[in-house]
């Protein structure tokens, strides 16, 4: 029991951390920068799709359907990564907006 609690509060804290570099990373000036997790998370999906076996008997279909619930499964986490990628990117467009506003305002 204790060995198991370990491990769940360690990915826990490990993808908090995952989580928390993210929104570091989309809140910088250059948009580059919060699109590495996603481009990694993405691209080690391809290699979980890469490292499919297909075995004697297997039809093209079933190599088809494995193939497409691993690549659905696998780019959950880059999904996740994009999805707070585009929104700290879109808070801050919206703080540019309002300081261009402001700005305004004030000639």
């Amino acid at each position: 029991m204790r060995r198991t609690t370990f491990a769940l509060i360690f990915v826990l804290l490990i993808m908090a951390g995952g989580i928390w570099l993210q929104i570091f990373l989309s809140k910088k000036n250059s948009k580059w920068f919060g699109l590495i997790l996603p481009a990694i998370s993405f691209a080690y999906s391809l290699l979980m799709v890469l490292s499919l076996i297909a075995y004697n008997g297997m039809t093209g279909w079933d190599i088809f359907i494995r193939v497409l619930f691993t690549l659905l499964v696998s780019n959950i986490p880059t999904l996740i990564l994009v999805a707070i990628y585009f929104a700290c990117r879109e808070k801050i467009k919206l703080r540019k907006e309002l300081d261009k506003m402001n700005v305004q305002d004030l000639d």
